[in-house]
């Protein structure tokens, strides 16, 4: 198999993987659609990179400073989300900006990996500034941070290939390294997913049986009790919501916390009105299962 063609296998698999994290992350099925801007902003940024570098050996920083700025855009132009997310969308978007690079050169897999490792340390880190900085000049700072950062870690590969490490392994340890990563962080978050649960319960806006299904990773993909499993993981949906916005909240100003503030308010109707209608169906479900069984009683 040529270094051309895994390469392209390997970026179909990686969006196909993140894709898969992602839902995982938050149950949200609609990955093309939050990944559209990353990938688009990559794309872009690969044919400039490869303007850039044409005739001449690929540049990491030039990678990393070009993928930032496409981060830098989708940040702007996409969808709110928090720096796990982030470090999936932008290691989409490297993977993007790869295929222009991967067609018709001599360093197909050296810019898959390049480019995806950038992406990824600037998905996470502009994203991590507009979640917790809400002053516009340290997020400048952070950014320019983040795009020495993202040079740095372009360097990798070719440190790795230096050492002895094939292209190949490097490749796909790569497009392994980055779902992984993903998977890992939601473990890492439901902890405090969990705690901005418990005090929606206190507040009398879930159930307290509904806070362990909704947070943990792996019980939020099932029933948990409800009368639809689709019903469940959109009340799963819309409680992580809550739970992002609370968490977002707190490094805002006062204006921006009364607009998230509006938001949490109306998720928490949302979620009561959801759980209304699943214990009144649940509930009418039970009187006709005891109205069938008197009845065969007789």
């Amino acid at each position: 198999m040529s270094d051309a063609v895994l390469a392209l296998i390997l970026i179909l698999s990686l969006l196909l993987a993140i894709a898969t994290v992602r839902f995982f992350k938050t149950l949200d099925n609609d990955f093309w659609r939050a990944a559209a801007t990353p990938i688009i902003a990559g794309a872009g940024a690969g044919i400039l990179i490869r303007l850039i570098d044409l005739g001449h050996s690929l540049h990491p920083v030039v990678i990393g400073v070009t993928v930032t700025i496409a981060a830098l855009y989708s940040r702007l132009t996409g969808d709110e989300s928090e720096p796990a997310e982030g470090m999936l969308l932008g290691a989409a978007s490297g993977a993007a900006a790869s295929i222009p690079l991967v067609i018709n050169t001599d360093w197909e897999l050296s810019a898959f990996t390049m480019c995806v490792i950038a992406g990824a340390v600037a998905g996470y880190g502009i994203t991590f500034a507009a979640f917790h900085v809400a002053d516009k000049t340290r997020q400048l700072i952070l950014d320019v941070i983040t795009a020495a950062l993202a040079a740095g870690a372009a360097h990798i590969p070719l440190a790795l290939k230096r050492a002895g490490v094939s292209e190949p392994r490097i490749a796909v340890i790569t497009a392994t390294a980055i779902p992984l990563l993903g998977i890992i962080t939601v473990f890492k978050q439901w902890p405090d997913v969990r705690a901005e649960l418990r005090h929606e319960a206190s507040l009398g806006f879930i159930d307290d049986v509904d806070v362990r299904p909704t947070a943990h990773p792996f019980l939020r993909l099932g029933r948990a009790g409800w009368n639809s499993p689709g019903a469940h993981r959109e009340f799963v949906r819309v409680a992580n919501r809550i739970a992002l916005r609370k968490r977002q909240q707190r490094n805002r100003s006062e204006e921006m916390a009364r607009l998230y503030q509006l938001e949490i308010i109306k998720l928490r109707m949302q979620l009561q009105n959801m759980t209304r209608i699943d214990h009144d169906t649940l509930r009418k479900r039970k009187t006709t299962q005891e109205e069938e069984q008197i009845a065969d009683s007789r």
